[in-house]
């Protein structure tokens, strides 16, 4: 898959990951296209490492959009529990 089909792939699969995941993270366009590529490589790296699989190699294959998603899915998580609830720091009562 070529790096432009790579980006494009990284970008709707952070917006579908936000979409299944609402919530207050990071974002514009540029932060949701990050997390969709950093998430298709972590993806990709679990399907390999766990299923023995190489998911990202056609870009309209189902197994590699799943991949993204779920990869960018498990990322947004990961920031959720590392920052926490942190929307009430910094403000006094």
């Amino acid at each position: 898959m070529g790096i432009i089909a790579f980006i494009i792939l990284g970008l709707i699969a952070g917006v579908i990951a936000k979409a299944i995941m609402p919530g207050a993270d990071p974002g514009g366009f540029i932060v949701t296209t990050l997390i969709g590529i950093a998430g298709a490589v972590i993806g990709g790296f679990l399907a390999g490492a766990i299923f023995d699989a190489d998911p990202l190699d056609e870009f309209f294959d189902i197994s590699t959009w799943l991949t993204a998603i779920v990869g960018a899915i498990i990322l947004l998580f990961v920031y959720r529990l590392v920052t926490g609830n942190r929307s009430g720091v910094g403000r006094t009562t």
